[in-house]
């Protein structure tokens, strides 16, 4: 089984590129299941329901979120309706919407996207580790694939996670920074991970917003107003595949034999 996983969609630009190349990249690489982090796509700043249908009508299968997910008001009425769209599950109890999302890959096989987000330098929400424990445990036993969405801060965070989940998910991905990380790599017990995939959308600024206005914040200390940046726009993406009929790891899910990351540009 072969999963694709879309660093966060920044902006026009981020949707633009994903529009252009998924299609080609999904036949191409034979994937089989598609998730990506849309939290940014709304201006650099949440994600409304019209976008997310767009990216879901893309050949996205699953959505994951961060701590952008509520910036727009109106995804609040939209998240209960669409359990494609996940925001962290780790968020207090009686908010919106699900951070675990259970389907069916085209191939058939059963698979589980669980959204964690981290605390430190973040705001201080639940425990994402006892979190990760009690949605694990909601997991049907037939469920092949367990994929999470660790966004997060600090690399340490992110890591501990993934040592934390080795032998208990198929793959690990960090989010969040906007910066790829080069330490792609599988875990003893099978468990894929990297602690950041990096950002979709214009790389031609300050993390995805254009650099005169960050600039001028670092500058000022004052509050200032963001604007997407232009140029340079690149898909940064991780495939992950497994061995189907391989082993399985310790808690019976699929354990990932390879993590590949790739970056794709605006031809």
């Amino acid at each position: 089984m072969r999963v694709l996983f879309v660093g966060d969609i920044v902006g026009s630009p981020g949707r633009q590129i994903v529009h252009d190349r998924l299609g080609d990249i999904v036949a191409v690489r034979q994937v089989d299941l598609v998730i990506a982090n849309g939290e940014n796509s709304a201006s650099g700043f949440g994600i409304t329901p019209r976008l997310a249908d767009e990216l879901l009508n893309l050949g996205i299968d699953v959505l994951t979120g961060g701590n952008h997910s509520w910036d727009r008001k109106e995804i609040l009425e939209y998240l209960p309706h669409e359990p494609r769209l996940l925001r962290p599950a780790n968020f207090p109890e009686g908010n919106a919407g699900s951070g675990l999302y259970l389907g069916t890959a085209k191939n058939g096989v059963k698979y589980a996207v669980l959204n964690l987000q981290g605390r430190v330098f973040m705001t201080p929400i639940d425990d994402p580790f006892r979190k990760a424990d009690s949605e694990l445990r909601r997991i049907p036993e037939d469920v092949a694939l367990v994929f999470v969405d660790m966004h997060a801060e600090t690399t340490s965070e992110k890591i501990a996670m993934g040592w934390y989940l080795d032998g208990r998910v198929t793959a690990v991905v960090g989010t969040h920074t906007h910066v790829a990380t080069a330490d792609e790599h599988l875990f003893p017990q099978g468990t894929a991970y990297i602690t950041d995939v990096g950002m979709t959308g214009p790389h031609g600024g300050v993390i995805g917003m254009d650099h005169r206005g960050i600039i001028g914040k670092f500058l000022s200390g004052l509050p200032a107003r963001f604007e997407v940046a232009t140029g340079d726009v690149q898909m940064n993406c991780v495939l992950i595949e497994t061995a189907d009929q391989g082993p399985r790891n310790s808690a019976g899910r699929l354990r990932a034999r390879s993590i590949e990351r790739l970056r794709f540009s605006i031809d």
